[in-house]
């Protein structure tokens, strides 16, 4: 097949068509209808485009499957002409509509358009087909399209077999088989039929037809069944042909012929006049062929109107410009060369008309627009046109290439261009090596690399092969970035190719620059000069040129309006943009400007009626998405602003005996915890009453919930235990290095973490319930587990932090040996505290050890290894003590903070959650305990589920675990599939090894949580490459779900329909792994096609036998593999109707179980990479029933819901669910509320703390002067103090009971002293 996909001019389209024969096709399955020709290589011999014996149709009209044809070729119609070949009998029918919707549409040809230029439609063609249930109907089907812009003119091609196929024309034209049947019936009555002679097939047909357009006319009459001429002609040996026709017979009145609608006119509708129609011309073909003797003695004479006038006049081609070698050469299409098939032209078109098909080709197929030059460059040399020759040069002025140029440039790497394993990075690394071995011939083989960077639309090679970014969109493919990816979306794909290699720093910074200076970003600018991508202060008069605004005193409705339009233009650029009217807005004092600076420019919704964003304080965006999704969580926000209700005391027994994740958790734990709640407490507080379209969580909270306790052990390890050793100084020059000092390790730390050791090898699997485990169970784990969904940058790092910890941990907790149990060791002094029993997960906490008591015997002792060493040392040199040793200077604790946020930001969205469960848990008290002592409270029953594992033995006994889980995990790793299907994989049987041996095992629910969060597990691991990708395959969510099919039951009728459908999905996979086999093979085609071509080129082999250099075939081999391409394709469509069949019925086997349905609340959305991008979630307000995008501080009503549920357009990084929340029918408004906000609407939206305040009425403020301790007073001198500091945010005030200085934001001691019980009914204070 032709890898050509550009369309055909209307005229090679018909000179295409008289060659079509569909049933027919050559044996390597070229199309010459639909596909352009072979690309031209002089080296091999072309292929062939039609079948041997294939007929070149003589087209004849058929005006009564004609319409009449339009006077006004411009005035929009739908045309169509019938006709049929003189030679094989096939039906043509062509349908033209050009009925464009819209003004402006204007069919071709015009004065641009001098032709149609038809492309196919694959999509819409309903291609070759059998009809009748049989193998001799068919009929082929073909749509196309114009591709001039201002035409909509689509045509349909319909080519079908004869109506009278072989059987029926042996019956009117085999003279042994008509004097057959004439003979049986006057033997019947000799009496009768004395006299007469059997009729020549000239005569039957004749009659045939009589018979039949008497018929159409309406002129029905019953034939006898003895009538002579009936019986001779046709009669009961006929009855096959005759009920095809539609022929009747009774015992009684005989045969009744066919009884068309006559009110069917021209163009006939009804499928029994087109046959009857269609069957007459095909008996005036079939008697046209007939001895002249015998129709010159029936006077019979037959001539047919050419269809082609009608044709060319329906395809607008009948009156082309030709050109004028064509008028005076004697050429035929047998002389046309390739090249003019490869532009969908002819070889009569004038110059003019070839640059037209070749203009069209490149529109319409740019990937080829190599070959197209060739061919272009070909007839130009051909014709020797200087016209083509000159389109020719300014074509190649534009930096097109043709494809002799690209053979050249691949010969020049000695690579094969058609390699299926020909990749960028080989061909760049062919380019090294070239130029490394030959320097001199760089500036050839830089022009050779440019060439192959073009072919291959390869921004990347371009780039090496120029060594410069040179272009917005160079640059922005080598980040790997695309248009509408924001600045920081930027600043983070340079730090990833960064990380790949830091040699890539250079070209990433150059390619950031480009992209700021084409988006005239500051931002970016700022982070190529400092570092930090912070929006500066924009100057008035770039503003006004950023928003291209000329003149600064129009009204502030022109610059928003200026402002939305360079918006909508360009969404990447909003920060600055909005930087820009906020410029505007101070410079001009505006109200309004300022009020719409302050609010997102997608929303106008009252501040009291519209959720709050949350500022993004460095790629926290999914921690800001959680945030959201917790806060619209009716129990849990209740629980979190009323914590002091629900707050755990330490003094009782219930926290002694605290157990959550299936373990005792500890003080410090409890207290971590109540920490988070209040910082959460504090976060959700703001949101409910910010007078502002957003607010900014604080880094401690973002630590907290981003960090869990062992994750922050494991960072704080990190940062303690170094590869390299303090230096001690130097001795004779050389440097001394001290050891490290060693963990205090507990007994249960070190036997947890020797339990938790793992051994991988090349095949271990990791073994991963498909269903969450409890909150904290991760933490009992081990101090570096995690749930993994991307791979973190310090993996490596704390592999060897855990070696060296173990390593200690090792020597520390081994006991002493048998001869050295007697000696007693002095301890040294040691800073480090052995953790309490309580924190297994806790190492190397520092402070100082007081009490002997709290050392174990054990730990006083040196172990033998180490007091070994020691006495081995040789004695050290008679010099002074070493300095002391330098100690890394201790980070500040807002920046420690930040780093812990920087690494939290790490860990995966689902640990993320299980360790805002676990610190929820922690913090508050029970309501009641299970059986296995597990704390049961209100986040358990909001968020938790049970589920239970059946496990059957050989023996037919079935064992069962229950546990609790908070989510679910479903897969998309093997391709798109809908919820349920994801869920599947979850619940399905699965075949587990016991011992040696192995045993089926499924899950269910023993109890469904009120809220159901599903985690959409998508990172995955090539262990190719060895690297980890994310699968971004699309996951089609449904609005309403129902639960019932995966629920511990004893019904029989459901365990029944559960193991049939497993089945059903066994069987699926072995034939969908089949398919696949014979699908692809690895040349990129299908089995049968690999068959189907190798027997063509055996077919060659076999026709070049005589060939000295001929290679020996069996002559029986070709037809072998052709039978066997035969069976593959039976096959594979035996295949695929099973599938199709078994897919039907998973997919319907639990469609009438609906009581138990879920609705969906929210979607957690990532775009991106496995280890960087960007999330935001869609949160569905079941009060308002509107859908909202919460994006950072954005938060948008939703109305095109396919961004929820259809999968996105983003080709190179879609967006896709990560997490998907539902809620159970009937708690909907019980449990969700999306808005909760309780604001001043006086005062202004997005007001800050460095407004300065007005008191109104000075006699308030005198009558209160005398008392220095009044709250009016207080708020007098404060009021007073911050007017010299109007642009610091925090102010310093003392504190009335002890006159300590306290530190408080503007914001924060404003609001204590305005609070009701302050005021003392003082009303006029605005602030």
């Amino acid at each position: 097949m032709s890898f050509l996909r550009g369309g055909k001019t209307s005229q090679r389209l018909l000179q295409d068509l008289n060659i079509y024969n569909p049933d027919q096709l050559p044996t390597n399955g070229y199309n010459v209808l639909v596909e352009l020709a072979f690309p031209y290589d002089e080296k091999t011999k072309p292929p062939k485009t039609t079948a041997k014996g294939s007929c070149k149709h003589h087209w004849a009209l058929k005006p009564n499957a004609c319409t009449s044809q339009v006077i006004d070729e411009s005035e929009p119609a739908l045309i169509v002409v019938g006709a049929f070949c003189t030679e094989c009998r096939r039906h043509l029918s062509l349908e033209m509509d050009s009925r464009g919707e819209g003004p402006g549409v204007v069919p071709c040809p015009t004065l641009d358009d001098p032709l149609h230029h038809f492309c196919h439609n694959p999509k819409r063609s309903e291609g070759f087909r059998r009809t009748n249930g049989g193998l001799d109907f068919w009929e082929d089907t073909r749509l196309f399209q114009c591709s001039a812009q201002a035409c909509s003119t689509r045509l349909t091609v319909r080519m079908r077999s004869p109506r009278l196929k072989r059987g029926f024309t042996d019956l009117l034209l085999d003279r042994k088989l008509i004097e057959e049947r004439a003979r049986k019936a006057m033997a019947l009555d000799p009496e009768r039929f004395e006299g007469h002679a059997v009729p020549p097939p000239l005569t039957v047909m004749s009659n045939l037809r009589a018979y039949l357009s008497n018929a159409m006319r309406g002129e029905v009459k019953h034939i006898q069944k003895n009538n002579k001429k009936w019986l001779l002609s046709l009669g009961e040996p006929c009855e096959e042909l005759l009920s095809y026709l539609q022929f009747s017979f009774e015992e009684d009145l005989g045969w009744d012929p066919p009884r068309p609608d006559v009110t069917d006119t021209a163009p006939f509708s009804t499928d029994l006049k087109v046959l009857l129609d269609d069957v007459d011309n095909e008996l005036q073909v079939l008697m046209s062929k007939q001895p002249d003797e015998e129709k010159r003695q029936l006077k019979l004479h037959f001539s047919f109107t050419p269809a082609t006038k009608e044709i060319q006049s329906l395809l607008g081609c009948d009156d082309y410009k030709r050109s004028l070698a064509s008028r005076t050469a004697n050429e035929s299409e047998d002389d046309e060369h390739p090249f003019y098939g490869g532009l969908g032209a002819v070889l009569d078109f004038h110059d003019s008309l070839i640059e037209f098909a070749y203009s069209r080709q490149n529109s319409c197929d740019p990937k080829n627009n190599s070959y197209y030059l060739q061919c272009l460059q070909g007839i130009a040399e051909g014709r020797n046109s200087e016209e083509l020759r000159l389109k020719v040069v300014m074509e190649a002025s534009t930096g097109k290439i043709s494809i002799g140029q690209i053979q050249e440039a691949y010969a020049a790497f000695g690579l094969d261009m058609h390699s299926l394993y020909l990749d960028d990075e080989h061909i760049i690394g062919n380019f090294r090596s070239r130029i490394s071995d030959a320097p001199r011939q760089e500036d050839d083989l830089r022009q050779a690399l440019t060439i192959i960077g073009q072919h291959r639309n390869s921004s990347k090679i371009e780039h090496y092969a120029t060594d410069t970014i040179t272009t917005y969109e160079q640059a922005l493919s080598w980040l790997g970035a695309t248009a509408d990816m924001d600045d920081s979306f930027i600043v983070t794909m340079h730090g990833v190719k960064v990380s790949e290699n830091e040699t890539n720093d250079k070209t990433a910074r150059d390619c950031v620059e480009m992209i700021a200076r084409t988006r005239n970003s500051m931002a970016l600018r700022s982070w190529l000069l400092t570092g930090d991508l912070v929006q500066t202060d924009m100057d008035v008069g770039q503003a006004y040129a950023r928003l291209d605004i000329g003149v600064r005193t129009v009204d502030d409705d022109l610059v928003l309006s200026a402002y939305n339009s360079a918006l909508q233009d360009q969404p990447s650029q909003e920060t600055e943009l909005k930087s820009a009217l906020i410029a505007i807005a101070k410079d001009r004092n505006s109200t309004t400007l300022k009020n719409y600076a302050n609010v997102s420019a997608a929303t106008d919704h009252k501040l009291s009626e519209w959720p709050v964003g949350l500022d993004n304080i460095g790629n926290t965006c999914y921690l800001n998405s959680l945030l959201q999704f917790y806060f619209t969580i009716k129990p849990l926000r209740e629980l979190v602003l009323n914590f002091d209700d629900y707050k755990v005391d330490f003094e009782t027994s219930a926290f002694e005996k605290k157990q959550v994740g299936s373990r005792n958790v500890s003080k410090r734990e409890v207290e971590r915890a109540q920490t988070f709640v209040l910082e959460l407490q504090k976060l959700f507080n703001s949101m409910i009453s910010a007078n502002a379209t957003d607010v900014k969580p604080e880094i401690e909270l973002a630590r907290l919930t981003l960090l869990s306790s062992s994750a922050e052990d494991t960072y704080r390890r990190r940062s303690t235990l170094k590869t390299q050793r303090p230096s001690l100084g130097e001795i004779e020059g050389k440097p001394v290095h001290g050891p490290q000092p060693p963990p205090v390790i507990s007994e249960d730390t070190a036997r947890e973490r020797q339990d938790s050791v793992t051994v991988m090898g090349d095949d271990a699997q990791t073994v991963q319930t498909p269903i969450s485990i409890m909150a904290g169970e991760e933490d009992r784990a081990g101090s570096d587990s995690t749930l993994f969904e991307k791979p973190s940058p310090m993996t490596l790092d704390l592999q060897e932090v855990d070696q060296q910890a173990k390593a200690l941990e090792n020597k520390e907790n081994m006991a002493p040996r048998k001869q050295e149990t007697g000696r007693p060791i002095t301890p040294p002094e040691s800073p480090l505290k052995p953790l309490a029993d309580a924190a297994p997960s806790r190492i190397n906490e520092q402070g100082t050890n007081t009490s002997d008591q709290n050392v174990s015997k054990d730990e006083t002792m040196l172990s033998p290894t180490k007091s070994d060493s020691i006495q081995s040392l040789p004695p050290p040199p008679t010099r002074s003590a070493p300095p002391v040793p330098p100690r890394n200077k201790p980070l500040d604790r807002h920046e420690e903070i930040k780093k812990e946020v920087e690494f939290g930001a790490q860990q995966d969205v689902t640990e993320v959650i299980s360790n805002v469960l676990f610190q929820l848990q922690c913090a508050i008290k029970p309501e009641s305990i299970d059986e296995s002592g597990e704390q049961i409270d209100r986040i358990k029953k909001l968020f938790f589920g049970k589920q239970k594992v059946t496990t059957t033995a050989k023996d037919g006994k079935a064992r069962t675990k229950e546990e609790f889980f908070s989510d679910i995990k479903i897969q998309v790793s093997s391709g798109p599939r809908d919820i349920y299907a994801a869920l599947d994989g979850a619940f399905d049987e699965q075949i587990v090894e016991v011992g040696t041996s192995k045993e089926p095992q499924f899950t269910s629910i023993s109890l469904l949580p009120p809220i159901l969060q599903l985690h959409v597990s998508r990172a995955q691991y090539n262990r190719v490459s060895k690297e980890f990708f994310k699968a971004t395959h699309h996951l089609e969510i449904k609005e309403t779900i129902f639960m019932d099919r995966y629920i511990d039951s004893d019904d029989a009728d459901l365990q029944k329909r559960r193991a049939e459908c497993w089945a059903w999905k066994k069987e699926l996979g072995q034939l969908e792994r089949r398919e696949a086999y014979l699908r692809k093979t690895e040349l990129e085609i299908s089995m049968p096609e690999a068959l189907e071509q190798t027997v063509t080129y055996l077919k060659q082999l076999l026709e070049d036998k005589d060939s000295p250099e001929a290679i020996e075939v069996p002559e029986d081999l070709p037809q072998k593999i052709a039978e066997a391409a035969k069976k593959t394709k039976e096959e594979l469509s035996d295949l695929e109707s099973r599938i199709k069949d078994l897919t039907t019925n998973i997919n319907s086997q639990f469609t009438d179980l609906r009581t138990l349905p879920y609705h969906l609340h929210s979607v957690i959305i990532h775009r991106g990479v496995v280890s960087s991008g960007h999330y935001w979630i869609y949160i569905y307000d079941f009060m308002r029933k509107i859908w909202r995008q919460y994006n950072d501080d954005r938060v948008e009503e939703v109305a095109d819901l396919t961004k929820i549920y259809q999968r996105d357009t983003d080709q190179h990084r879609p967006a896709t669910s990560s997490f998907l929340v539902y809620v159970k029918e009937g708690l909907e408004l019980d449990l969700t509320e999306a808005v909760c906000r309780q604001i001043d609407e006086e005062v202004v939206a997005g007001s800050s703390a460095d407004v300065p305040i007005q008191i109104d009425g000075a006699s308030d403020v005198q009558m209160l002067e005398g008392r220095s301790d009044s709250p009016m007073a207080k708020l007098s001198r404060w009021a007073t103090d911050l007017q010299p500091h109007h642009h610091q945010e925090d102010v310093e005030m003392k504190d009335a009971s002890n006159d300590a200085p306290v530190k408080l934001g503007a914001k924060e001691k404003f609001k204590e002293l305005m609070r009701p019980s302050q005021i003392l009914g003082h009303k006029n204070i605005t602030w």
